[in-house]
């Protein structure tokens, strides 16, 4: 069964890598016009410029997610550009420092949770009316499987991704009936740059034999790659999914269950 997103128009926050442009590149090429956001400008140009390679439609904004006016300016630029909103990828996030709760630094709390909870508030304070007038749309949030287990020195990291489901489970009750579903993806491990960089700074020894011990855990053997979260993501955004919302779903080979 083929997969057709043309003549949608999907919005993607932290699209500047990892597994923001894995979703963002995987709506262009079911035909989606996109709309990519990221407070890292040349990240996030860089993903615009390899969907413009490939042929596809998408647009850049710079945003900081944690700021209303950036966000209401970041999907009035959708609308003004394609008139609608039928996807909401809600991906941008930022794993913090690694410390100890009592040695967390009280600014580097209030910027994790600003962005991993705030951000995802805002984003869907501004693009759900849209999709309510519309009378359809789909969100899929970014949550972790620090929503269900703890990582020690990442407290405000978990703490913020269990308010994501939260939020998930909340906004899905309030739209159910209006055509709207938002779900929530709850990855383990993935190969990206900010895993690397916990890894970095979590390791007591070398970064490569910590990630050597926490591969050999997970039953499957190895981490997720972007792409199979993005093919998650897809899903749940597609009719293949039209009875599913309020759900927060694991993708993590074995790893809980």
């Amino acid at each position: 069964m083929n997969i057709d997103f043309s003549g949608q128009v999907a919005v993607v926050t932290g699209a500047g890598g990892g597994i923001g442009r894995a979703v963002a590149q995987l709506l262009s090429e079911v035909g989606s016009k996109v709309l990519l956001v990221d407070l890292a400008q040349d990240q996030g140009l860089e993903t615009e410029s390899l969907i413009k390679r490939a042929g596809k439609e998408a647009v850049f904004v710079k945003a900081d997610v944690s700021d209303p006016e950036q966000v209401q300016r970041y999907v009035n630029t959708a609308m003004q550009t394609w008139g609608r909103v039928d996807v909401f990828m809600n991906n941008a996030a930022w794993q913090g420092e690694i410390h100890s709760l009592v040695d967390y630094p009280v600014d580097v709390f209030d910027k994790v949770m600003s962005i991993n909870v705030r951000g995802v508030f805002l984003g869907m304070k501004y693009v759900l009316p849209i999709m309510i007038k519309q009378g359809r749309g789909a969100v899929v949030n970014t949550a972790s499987l620090g929503s269900f287990l703890a990582t020690r020195k990442l407290g405000p990291y978990t703490a913020s991704k269990h308010a994501v489901m939260g939020l998930t489970k909340t906004a899905a009750l309030e739209v159910a009936r209006k055509g709207i579903r938002v779900n929530a993806v709850c990855p383990g491990p993935v190969d990206t740059d900010m895993l690397r960089e916990i890894e970095a700074s979590q390791a007591s020894g070398s970064a490569e034999e910590l990630r050597a011990q926490r591969t050999a855990s997970i039953p499957d053997g190895r981490y997720a790659q972007p792409s199979e979260v993005a093919n998650l993501m897809l899903y749940l955004a597609s009719d293949l999914s039209s009875h599913i919302t309020g759900q927060s779903i694991q993708i993590n080979g074995g790893s809980h269950y």
